[in-house]
């Protein structure tokens, strides 16, 4: 073969990136990876990783859908093989192949390189080698770390979570509302508020959208919300963030029962759907996607009275009125495969909007969703005080002052009922559901005590 005909096979050329992106047929690695298409492609993508071995090159490919090897030999041209060998990581090329199963490639496909087009070429020193680097380096370089297939992985399964939420929400009646970040009041404990300036006086950042969805439910009726909430807790544990995302949902003429049931179905719909829909990145986890087919309602209830119990046999130390620190939730959860509820919460450990129970006024009509192996709470919530007279005895109870609430208390002036709600931490759910070691691998930039860059 002749080195013109050589050269018809397998080409680089000078383009600019407006032709590449003009230039059409491409389509995603997913394709492949799905079995929906063999045989003749053209891909583009970067450059994750490349080595040589008897003449040819194994280049894994790296677009928004996946990872593919792909081979090049360099019998087809020894000068373009070369030029490939000595591409830095993190270039953009696009190639033209045959599609194939294969086993003994790393996703079971591979592409056979009969031409390739280099379409920007990335500067040498690539930071991220092969070698393991530590989490501050990655968290320092979580801009180019993105790109690993983890963090691919993570982030489809985290948009995968919310599309299913939002539908199972949408479906079933629930109005999508919107709340203000800035706030004037706690919702949640007030030492834990992230303090602005506004204008000349003091706000600060929201940690929950829950008091003003209290105020629209008797406008539209059962909403949810999909926002951040900042929690400035000096808290080094592998299970907070100061800022994350959260899901919640608020619902009118709703008692505890009623919304330990609407979570349980929530809940196991999104395990079960993202068990079904992403099987391959629940198992680069480590996560079987049966142990979340297994996540059924009815799911298991214990009182915290029983909960305590259990840790005390545990070893934990532990006494009525604690809250349950990720110590105890350890042990609290060992036996558990799925899910389960602890309800029930000391006046002590809970908001004071949380109703106190009728039957024993020590506790709350409150709930928490607990995720097993020690992954602690997923959801949390109850039943809210409707009763304005009982809603000033709480406030005065827990030393607050009713000037900051008084809006809110005016809700429970004019057409207040029984309703009930609930939040979801995203990156909690997510990391349970992957099986993650720290928190800070469920979002894409997080955001710590000691880290706010980049």
């Amino acid at each position: 073969m002749s080195d013109a005909s050589k050269k018809d096979k397998i080409t680089k050329k000078d383009k600019t990136m407006d032709k590449a992106i003009e230039k059409g047929d491409f389509i995603e690695i997913g394709e492949i990876l799905h079995g929906k298409k063999t045989g003749s492609v053209s891909l583009r993508g970067w450059l994750a990783h490349k080595r040589s071995s008897g003449g040819i090159q194994f280049i894994i490919l790296r677009d928004p859908s996946g990872f593919i090897q792909c081979t090049l030999s360099k019998d087809i041209d020894p000068k373009v093989f070369d030029e490939i060998e000595a591409l830095p990581i993190e270039s953009v090329i696009a190639i033209d192949g045959e599609a194939r199963a294969d086993k003994r490639a790393p996703s079971g496909h591979e592409v056979s390189i009969k031409k390739v087009d280099i379409l920007f070429k990335a500067e040498p020193d690539w930071p991220i080698v092969k070698k393991k680097h530590g989490p501050e380096f990655l968290l320092d370089k979580r801009h180019l770390w993105l790109r690993s297939d983890k963090m691919q992985a993570m982030l489809r399964v985290r948009s995968k979570l919310i599309e299913i939420a939002r539908q199972w929400l949408l479906e079933h009646g629930y109005i999508e509302f919107q709340s203000p970040i800035f706030i004037t009041a706690a919702c949640e404990g007030g030492s834990t508020l992230f303090p602005v300036e506004y204008f000349g006086r003091q706000a600060y950042l929201t940690q929950s959208w829950q008091l003003h969805a209290e105020a629209a439910i008797s406008s539209i009726g059962k909403i949810f919300t999909l926002a951040p909430s900042f929690r400035a807790e000096k808290s080094r544990t592998r299970r907070h963030l100061a800022e994350y995302w959260h899901l919640e949902a608020e619902e009118p003429f709703c008692d505890l029962e009623g919304t330990m049931k609407m979570q349980e179905q929530f809940v196991s719909h999104i395990c079960q759907h993202l068990a079904k829909e992403m099987p391959e990145q629940l198992k680069l986890f480590g996560r079987d996607p049966k142990e979340m087919l297994a996540v059924k309602h009815p799911l298991q209830r214990i009182t915290y009275d029983e909960a305590i119990e259990i840790i005390k046999k545990g070893g934990g130390d532990i006494k009525w009125g604690d809250d349950l620190t990720w110590v105890h939730e350890k042990i609290l959860t060992k036996k558990h495969k799925v899910p389960f509820f602890v309800y029930k919460y000391p006046k002590g450990v809970k908001a004071f909007y949380h109703m106190p129970d009728p039957k024993d006024p020590r506790v709350t009509l409150s709930a928490d969703l607990m995720a097993p192996e020690g992954y602690g709470e997923l959801t949390g919530g109850g039943q809210r005080i409707h009763d304005f007279k009982q809603m000033m005895k709480r406030l005065k109870e827990e030393k607050l002052d009713p000037k900051a609430y008084e809006w809110y208390i005016d809700l429970r002036k004019w057409g207040s009922v029984p309703h009930s709600g609930f939040g979801m931490g995203i990156e909690r759910m997510l990391m349970w559901i992957l099986k993650l070691e720290h928190i800070r691998d469920a979002i894409a930039f997080p955001r710590t005590l000691t880290r706010h860059y980049p």
